[in-house]
């Protein structure tokens, strides 16, 4: 999951740097992804993985870094299934 996560994330969050780069904890905020791109990546994240974030889970913590994004996915899949 986490691959795909890195593509989507350099496909829409417009980082300064390369995704591959970071660590998996790496703040995405601090590496150059604005409010606007967080919520291009969230709608790339919802089509390719065929779910929806739930307004509890709009926050910049959810999609700060690439462990977050899986932690919140993985969540997300959990539940529906």
């Amino acid at each position: 999951m986490s691959s795909e996560i890195r593509k989507i994330i350099a496909e829409h969050a417009h980082l300064s740097v390369d995704v591959d780069s970071l660590a998996d904890d790496a703040n995405l905020y601090q590496a150059g992804m604005t409010s606007h791109a967080s919520v291009n990546l969230m709608l790339a994240l919802e089509d390719a993985f065929d779910i929806e974030f739930p307004d509890s889970m709009l926050t910049r913590s959810v999609f700060e870094s690439v462990a977050a994004i899986e932690a919140a996915l993985t969540q997300l899949q959990a539940a529906a299934a």
